[in-house]
């Protein structure tokens, strides 16, 4: 039996997923970025290249962008009976894990050229993403545009830091031995 939800019905249901997945979005957020950050030393060990912003600049964009990401996921998963829903949410999925993969592989693995890989594939499934999204809520898509933005510039940054320190950060020369291995 189809039947046609109101909009009220579908304004409720944005927002029960809203309030589910905003959360739940910068959660796993946070929780990936605990494998590592910039206050270790082997970071704190490296050329800084001339276009890294001040270290507080990164959780203010990534809260935002990452509120800006629950936002949208909820719109598509929220638009019960649209064509190409379920694809969407996951491809979402799948480009997401490359999201939440990037600190541990920059920062737990030291390793910058297999983050760059990262980010690359981060950009290019969210492209995928937010064409799929389009199809679904157009809102939804629109949203995903600072990320994209981001995802850009973190990549060209990640970039610059491999040109910056061609050895990769060394940790014999600078006595760092912290690293993690996954």
């Amino acid at each position: 039996m189809n039947i046609l939800a109101s909009k009220a019905q579908l304004r409720a249901s944005f927002l029960r997923w809203a309030l589910f997945l905003v959360p739940l979005i910068v959660l796993l957020g946070f929780v990936a970025g605990q494998a590592g950050g910039p206050d270790t030393a082997w970071f704190q060990s490296l050329n800084k290249p001339a276009i890294f912003p001040p270290p507080a600049t990164f959780g203010i964009v990534w809260s935002i962008i990452y509120v800006l990401i629950g936002f949208s996921l909820a719109l598509v998963v929220s638009a019960w009976g649209a064509y190409g829903r379920r694809f969407a949410i996951i491809v979402f999925a799948l480009h997401f894990i490359g999201n939440l993969a990037w600190t541990p592989v920059f920062f737990g693995m030291q390793n910058m050229t297999a983050a760059l890989y990262v980010m690359g594939y981060l950009v290019v499934t969210l492209l995928g993403v937010m064409v799929l999204f389009w199809r679904v809520r157009k809102l939804a898509a629109v949203l995903l545009v600072p990320y994209l933005a981001w995802g850009i510039f973190a990549a060209v940054l990640n970039y610059q830091f491999i040109a910056e320190n061609p050895d990769g950060g060394d940790p014999t020369e600078t006595g760092v031995v912290e690293r993690v291995t996954l």
